[in-house]
C-alpha cells in the first residue's frame, strides 16, 4: 500500500512547512489528487489518519479534489476526458493520446492555527 508512505510524506512537507511559516497544527489539508494517478483516495484517508495521530494533524479533516484524466488526441486533435490510461479517444476512438492531466497529486492548500 504506497498510500501510507505518501501520507508520511505529507507529514513530513506540513512539519517542515509548520517551522518555515509558524503554526503549530493543521485542520484541513486538501489534497489534488488525479484520477489516473494511480493513488486510491480511501485508502489515503485511512493512512492519513493513521500517520497523523499524536502530530500536528491528529484530527485533521482530509479532503480530496479529483481531477479527471485528460488526453490530447493526436488523431482529432482535441483534449479529451478520459477514465483510464489507454482508453481510447471518445471522439475518434483513435490511440493516439498523450496524457495531459490527471496524474498529479499536490497538497492544494492547508488551514492551520
Amino acid at each position: 500500500m504506497h498510500e501510507m508512505s505518501l501520507c508520511e510524506s505529507i507529514l513530513q512537507i506540513l512539519e517542515a512547512e509548520s517551522q518555515k511559516q509558524n503554526f503549530s497544527k493543521v485542520n484541513l489539508v486538501r489534497l489534488e489528487i488525479g484520477t489516473l494517478s494511480h493513488v486510491e483516495p480511501e485508502a489515503m484517508k485511512f493512512c492519513f489518519d493513521a500517520v497523523t495521530r499524536g502530530t500536528l494533524a491528529d484530527s485533521a479533516r482530509l479532503e480530496i479534489i479529483e481531477p479527471p484524466g485528460q488526453a490530447w488526441c493526436m488523431d482529432c486533435e482535441k483534449t479529451v476526458t478520459i477514465a483510464k490510461r489507454y482508453d481510447a479517444c471518445p471522439d475518434c476512438e483513435g490511440h493516439k493520446l498523450t496524457v495531459t492531466a490527471g496524474e498529479e497529486m499536490r497538497i492544494k492548500d492547508l488551514e492551520v492555527v
